[in-house]
């Protein structure tokens, strides 16, 4: 993924979680059996991240303390923070979804062309 070359910071342990990111795909996996370890193949042949991608991301989802790793396997962190994630993303989701084919998502400059609801002139 192209990033900023000017505020690209490599030791920031923030992972993209969106929707379709590997880190999403392969930290869904884990958090169905969080007491389960699989390899980094296991991990591939279940979630369909590629093989080469599935080592860096696990990397970068330990380094953000969402998993945890006993060479070889890998599995979702025993952590608080897994499920106020979850719960974040699920309620960004659903919130998303609930509104993005409303009005204001099909109108461009909808700010603009709402009436002036000010007491002036009045």
């Amino acid at each position: 993924m192209p990033v900023d070359f000017e505020t690209h910071d490599p030791g920031n342990s923030r992972v993209d979680l969106s929707e379709g990111t590997n880190a999403r795909r392969l930290l869904e996996f884990l958090l169905k059996t969080p007491t389960v370890g699989y390899t980094p193949a296991e991990l591939a042949a279940e979630t369909g991240v590629p093989r080469g991608s599935v080592g860096p991301t696990l990397n970068r989802l330990e380094a953000a303390g969402l998993v945890r790793h006993k060479e070889p396997y890998w599995a979702a962190t025993e952590d608080d923070r897994i499920a106020a994630a979850t719960a974040a993303f699920v309620g960004v989701e659903t919130t998303a979804s609930a509104y993005s084919d409303d009005w204001y998502a099909q109108n461009d400059g909808w700010d603009e062309e709402l009436p002036d609801l000010s007491d002036e002139g009045q």
